[in-house]
């Protein structure tokens, strides 16, 4: 069996009755919101990002974590405050991705509050640069039940890489991903499934192929290309690959650029997803990477009185008015982001 359909079967293996039922509701609400024009929504989330930290230990160009630019507070998010978000959530949650901003693992309780997801049946991912896998560390990764580990190795060689991962190690990220797999195979796991994801832009789109020998060499699970988001992107950048298929963006006949996909007065995400801030803010979706738009605080509120309540009923509305309106929306390129 390939090691996809063991991930798939992993995934489907930790769906329960009320979980399936909740994705039934979220979903069937959605499709009745777009062909009715009305504002529908039942069930609660199917999927969540939480942010451990917006720490991080490299400066990538397009990131406000790499960036230092943020406008919110920095820090990370209590382990109290994440037990009270699974506890509340376990009984209808499918995902859990342990990643908004920042490197999850300079949170030194990312791995316990993994295995405390995990203990609840709920799939979990991270998202890392891999600097951090030490021995120590990737043992606890396997052992925490972490189901799947993307590993950011946007280049095959040092000068490659550090062009946009500025600040990192290729070879740091070699050995992390080497300790993953080596734990994996010494204590007879099949997680995490181990995903090389390459971020592809003008300085490595020559080394797509490079990277899916590496990743075969070394026994990873499986590579994705993610196409890159680019903040200001109507006046070009040297970001933005040569090769069409790899950008989010196109060329216009007066040498600006403009977003691919059509931008629909709708968001499959606003019903069955959000993100949950390190500080306990509920915001849309990963586009608002600097959490201007709250829609509840988990310190105050519980998370179905957030989900379920006013303001998120006229955000979610607002969207079959005129997302364009909506500023985090203006550069959104959901469903152009990765190739298998």
């Amino acid at each position: 069996m390939s090691n996809k359909l063991n991930d798939g079967f992993n995934f489907i293996s930790k769906q329960t009755p009320s979980r399936v039922a909740n994705l039934v509701n979220v979903f069937s609400s959605f499709q009745f919101s777009r062909y009715a024009e009305t504002m529908a929504h039942r069930g609660m989330p199917v999927s969540i990002s939480i942010e451990p930290t917006t720490s991080c230990n490299l400066r990538c160009p397009e990131c406000p974590s790499g960036l230092r630019s943020f406008t919110r507070p920095t820090g990370m998010m209590k382990k109290e405050l994440f037990e009270s978000i699974v506890n509340q959530l376990a009984p209808t949650l499918s995902y859990l991705i342990f990643y908004f901003q920042g490197e999850p693992y300079l949170h030194p309780k990312l791995l316990e509050m993994v295995a405390y997801a995990s203990r609840k049946k709920i799939y979990t991912a991270t998202s890392t640069n891999a600097h951090f896998l030490n021995e120590e560390a990737a043992k606890k990764t396997v052992e925490s039940g972490l189901d799947r580990l993307i590993i950011s190795i946007d280049g095959t060689t040092q000068e490659t890489y550090q062009s946009y991962r500025i600040g990192g190690k290729l070879d740091k990220v070699i050995e992390g991903t080497t300790n993953i797999l080596k734990w994996k195979k010494e204590l007879k796991s099949k997680t995490p499934h181990v995903i090389f994801q390459f971020l592809v832009v003008k300085p490595n789109e020559h080394q797509i192929e490079e990277v899916k020998r590496l990743a075969a060499e070394l026994g990873v699970d499986e590579v994705k290309l993610k196409t890159a988001q680019i903040y200001d992107f109507e006046n070009g950048s040297e970001l933005i690959p040569t090769q069409a298929k790899f950008s989010r963006y196109k060329k216009n006949n007066n040498d600006t650029y403009s977003i691919k996909n059509r931008l629909l007065d709708e968001c499959w995400k606003m019903w069955h997803s959000c993100v949950i801030t390190w500080d306990g803010k509920v915001v849309p979706c990963c586009f608002d990477k600097d959490a201007h738009f709250v829609l509840g605080d988990l310190n105050k509120n519980s998370f179905k009185e957030i989900w379920q309540g006013e303001k998120y009923k006229v955000f979610r509305k607002s969207l079959f008015a005129s997302r364009s309106e909506i500023e985090m929306c203006r550069n959104c390129t959901e469903g152009a982001k990765v190739f298998a």
